[in-house]
């Protein structure tokens, strides 16, 4: 018995390292991105636009250390302190409010892809050259050039994804619009995840266990998880190995934290069982 917690907490540590070196690499990934697309006089809200991953991976670091402190670390006393509590509830609030800013920002950009503007008298990629532009598609950016203008497409219908900066033809516009589909769908099943993980902590900490309510979550939580595992998938499909693994350490890493939930859980259970005296009846 512990020999198998202590391999599962050497296994979270490992995750939550693995985690955070992901993360780094997500800032400096949304740093290249953000050189191509931000203008000079991009506003406050056009960076947090463009580091969406950044603050999302932040509030979701944050909040799943606070799901282990809460379902494994920390005893029911310390938890029950009102000012500890009311701290770690206040920076989850703070999590969620990041959490809300990333679905609007990656319904921003769903919503500009969906309304491009088209670029007129444009036929070739090569006439763009004089203008400095870049050329995306599948999330790789290429400054066009007189080299690589021919390579990048032979199409003769071009959107700026990004206006005055960035163009894509029609089949990389399709691809960018899919991409950022999945990143929007992708943070929606992870609040759900969220939420389901919520509620059971909710529930049990009115060592509520059993019941309709709870067997919804379990089978709801497959589904979930099971959208997650389709979407790393496509991003392995795409050649977005890295994504995909960042998707397959994160749901291991929330996993763990249901393992907590289940430990709890039983722990709860122990507990009601009636306890059988040992003293004879005289």
């Amino acid at each position: 018995m512990l020999s198998n917690i202590k391999s599962r907490q050497t296994l979270k540590l490992v995750i939550y390292i693995l985690l955070l070196i992901n993360f780094v690499l997500y800032i400096i990934d949304d740093i290249r991105i953000a050189s191509y697309t931000l203008q000079e006089d991009a506003s406050f809200l056009d960076w947090t636009q463009s580091f969406a991953t950044t603050i999302d991976e932040s509030a979701w670091l944050i909040l799943l250390f606070l799901f282990e402190l809460e379902t494994y670390m920390l005893s029911d006393e310390a938890w029950s302190k009102s000012l500890f509590t009311r701290f770690m509830y206040f920076i989850r609030a703070l999590c969620y409010l990041f959490l809300m800013h990333s679905v609007y920002a990656f319904s921003v950009i769903y919503y500009d892809l969906m309304n491009v503007q088209q670029l007129q008298n444009i036929t070739n990629l090569c006439e763009l050259v004089p203008l400095d532009m870049t050329f995306v598609r599948n999330l790789s950016y290429t400054t066009i050039d007189s080299l690589n203008c021919h390579e990048l497409s032979n199409q003769s219908v071009f959107y700026f994804t990004e206006p005055n900066l960035v163009v894509s033809d029609v089949s990389g516009l399709q691809l960018e619009r899919n991409l950022a589909l999945v990143d929007l769908l992708e943070i929606l099943v992870w609040l759900l995840i969220l939420f389901t993980i919520e509620a059971m902590v909710w529930l049990q900490d009115r060592a509520i266990t059993q019941g309709k309510l709870i067997s919804f979550i379990k089978v709801s939580k497959y589904f979930l998880y099971g959208m997650l595992w389709s979407m790393a998938a496509y991003w392995t499909y795409l050649g977005h190995y890295y994504f995909a693994w960042d998707e397959a350490v994160w749901i291991v890493g929330f996993i763990s934290i249901e393992m907590n939930v289940s430990q709890w859980k039983e722990e709860i259970e122990r507990e009601k069982e009636p306890k059988i005296s040992s003293n004879p009846v005289s």
